[in-house]
């Protein structure tokens, strides 16, 4: 049976006991990441602690825990679970405390839990493209808090699904901001276009890496946002996640996009992205 990591101890699934007065269960108080696993090794793991620190800061959450200790203990995790491929969540809430609405007085430590899982690439699906579909974007306006406050994003991911669409992509009145639970990217005349950083995006860690796989591919990038019409008359299109990787959409709304087949530059992407991958377990 997996274990958990609870805190600072890891522990088996009987021995968690999270709070029914916990603020992450009571007002999704709280901030995550998921990590990929890569042959026994975590990919960008240092991103995404530092971006869970920075999430935690931008809503005044303290993590008992240094950096470098959270890194080892994540490894001891994968290590005890034995995971060559897959992922692990990670969260932390503000802690256990009678409810109200404002931050407890005295503050009261955070809780930190992770879980790790095995998956699959999802290979067919990066050789053969996924189809979306707009969808509204109705969240609330810190989207670049990677928090526990999710709703929105799975009432969009339900749309998507109940159009029999992989991923929905969000926009304001006409503008593409990103997906549900991922970031968007087009291709036009050579030229990749994904939205700027701002608080209306989550700065995705894969993000990263496939703008750096950009320049390594010689592909020009304008972080510059792009309309749905503009979204539909791309040559390509892509979405990106930890778990999506760079995943190619090949139509939006029932609408080819390109030839409707995985394009030329996501190939050439796809190949430098695979070239970071953790070949073995580098400790």
């Amino acid at each position: 049976m997996a274990k958990i990591l609870w805190n600072d101890q890891i522990v088996s699934e009987q021995e968690v006991k999270i709070g029914y007065e916990d603020r992450g269960y009571q007002f999704g108080d709280g901030i995550y990441e998921v990590i990929k696993i890569y042959n026994g090794d975590v990919f960008t793991a240092t991103e995404h602690i530092d971006r869970l620190y920075a999430s935690a800061d931008k809503i005044q959450l303290v993590i008992p825990y240094t950096k470098d200790v959270l890194h080892k203990m994540i490894h001891e995790l994968i290590e005890t679970n034995e995971v060559q491929n897959g992922q692990i969540y990670l969260q932390v809430t503000r802690g256990t405390t009678p409810r109200q609405h404002n931050f407890p007085i005295p503050a009261v430590e955070s809780v930190l839990t992770a879980y790790t899982k095995e998956t699959t690439r999802p290979l067919d699906q990066l050789e053969n493209g996924v189809k979306a579909c707009f969808v509204e974007d109705i969240r609330w306006l810190r989207c670049d808090i990677k928090s526990l406050n999710l709703l929105g994003n799975v009432l969009a991911k339900q749309e998507a699904i109940s159009k029999d669409c992989y991923e929905a992509i969000l926009h304001r009145g006409e503008t593409i901001t990103e997906g549900s639970s991922s970031n968007m990217y087009g291709i036009k005349d050579g030229v990749l276009y994904t939205h700027p950083v701002s608080n209306l995006i989550l700065n995705g860690i894969t993000r990263h890496v496939i703008l750096d796989c950009c320049k390594e591919v010689g592909l020009p990038v304008v972080e510059e946002a792009f309309t749905k019409q503009q979204a539909l008359e791309m040559d390509e299109f892509i979405m990106s996640s930890t778990n999506a990787e760079v995943m190619p959409v090949i139509s939006i709304n029932g609408q080819a996009i390109g030839n409707a087949k995985r394009g030329e530059w996501t190939e050439k992407i796809q190949q430098a992205f695979e070239k970071k991958i953790p070949t073995s377990y580098k400790g």
